[in-house]
């Protein structure tokens, strides 16, 4: 059954994880990790509970008004950071200049985002982006922008449709003449399209795209079933050896991230947040608690509960790591990896830990995940109350981590038993072979 089910799934997964979109979209985001966690720093840091006893409302709001410009300048315009950064990857992909391909694309995205920011009454004001378009809102148009950019002016440079400049001209002065015309031939295009669109519609882009797309795409990945089928795929790819986050997360994330941009928006307006499914509870209610498949819990009850000489050696390999979210040691040293004695726990574990902690959630006993960006490495605990902005994200890890002993326990004993008397069997052999030589 499992070399059925791989000879289907693996063939998948290859072309999903070798997809240049894909692939692209994945650095994408990572560009924009380190920039956004420093946002993210910040807004914990000025969100903290004693800080308004400790330093009286009036200094707390000032200091507020001081930092705020950090995640201004990071979590809210993610959408530019992911632009650039779709338009160079995607332009290296293909061996042509890489940073005029993220700068295009930025252009591009600009060149559809109205410059004018509408305020409660009807009143506007012109020469100004607003910030939305920047963040959550315009993150879908962003990333279509960014990738049809890159492959037009991606196109018109490998037809070599380029200003060539004589020998002995300095390299970045050549390099800027031969991206001018990709440039200006891809700019063009989207400025007819963003006069035609208005024209047309009597609209811009963003709003169009938001209401066609965006909206109904962000509403499907908020809901519990997607969520779980999302669960579920990463564990079965990583039964079979396959990097399930890389592969599954490369279509999740782009909605993942919108929720969580939408949640952060609410959370730094002091509203109630919109969504409990976003990228941070996906991340740190199941990666967040050793790794994926929450192996932490694992390795400890290895360690503390089983008698296996060969599974207390892989428990202390992977105890520090676990620690910080990393279970390679424990996926291939267990292994994890078409084993399937295990792999109903492996399947089961994460999507009854994610039905419970969105429970949770759904009633009110744990707020939501605020939106704030938490380092994958960060130890269970503290990720679940930075996450949520509260001591009850960090509880939930907790009493998640007793759910999945509950489930692994029975699996894990079975196999200890196993190894046990495999282990006594050797020694046995062992000694008889040592008496033999004696004699």
């Amino acid at each position: 059954m499992f070399e059925k089910l791989s000879q289907i799934l693996i063939p998948i997964a290859g072309r999903l994880n070798n997809n240049r979109y894909l692939s692209v979209l994945r650095d994408a985001f990572m560009l924009s990790f380190p920039l956004t966690v420093f946002g993210s720093i910040i807004v914990v840091i000025i969100n903290l509970p004693f800080l308004n006893d400790w330093m009286g409302a009036d200094n707390l709001a000032r200091l507020q008004e001081l930092l705020n410009i950090a995640p201004n300048a990071t979590l809210n315009i993610m959408t530019v950071f992911v632009v650039v950064g779709i338009g160079y990857y995607l332009s290296r992909s293909y061996k042509v200049e890489p940073i005029f391909g993220g700068m295009i694309a930025l252009a591009c995205f600009l060149m559809l985002t109205p410059f004018i920011l509408t305020q409660d009454g009807g009143t506007t004001i012109a020469d100004v982006i607003p910030k939305e378009r920047l963040g959550a809102k315009g993150m879908f148009l962003g990333m279509i922008v960014a990738f049809i950019a890159g492959e037009i002016y991606r196109k018109v440079t490998q037809r070599n449709i380029v200003i060539k400049m004589p020998p002995g001209v300095p390299p970045a002065v050549a390099k800027s003449f031969a991206a001018l015309l990709p440039a200006c031939i891809t700019l063009g295009i989207f400025l007819v399209i963003n006069v035609i669109v208005n024209v047309t519609f009597h609209n811009n882009l963003h709003d169009l795209i938001y209401k066609a797309i965006q909206a109904p795409l962000v509403h499907l990945g908020s809901g519990i079933i997607p969520t779980l089928i999302a669960i579920f795929l990463i564990q079965i790819l990583w039964f079979f050896g396959l990097h399930g986050q890389i592969i599954v997360n490369s279509v999740m994330d782009p909605i993942w991230n919108t929720l969580s941009l939408e949640n952060y928006e609410a959370y730094s307006q002091g509203a109630e947040m919109p969504h409990i499914i976003t990228k941070q509870f996906v991340d740190i209610y199941t990666v967040g608690i050793g790794g994926t498949g929450m192996t932490l819990t694992v390795v400890l009850t290895i360690l503390f509960f089983l008698k296996s000489k060969q599974l207390k050696q892989v428990s202390k390999l992977a105890v520090g790591p676990g620690l910080f979210n990393v279970n390679e040691p424990v996926i291939f040293g267990l292994p994890i990896v078409m084993n399937p004695l295990i792999i109903v726990p492996w399947v089961l574990a994460p999507m009854v830990v994610t039905l419970i902690t969105y429970f949770a959630m759904y009633t009110g006993i744990v707020p939501p995940p605020n939106g704030i960006q938490v380092p994958w490495t960060m130890p269970l605990f503290f990720s679940g109350m930075m996450g949520t902005g509260s001591l009850r994200g960090g509880l939930l890890q907790l009493f998640n981590m007793a759910v999945v002993f509950v489930i692994w326990f029975p699996f894990l004993k079975f196999i200890d038993r196993m190894n046990v008397r495999k282990e006594q069997e050797e020694e046995i052999s062992a000694s008889a072979k040592e008496q033999t030589v004696g004699m």
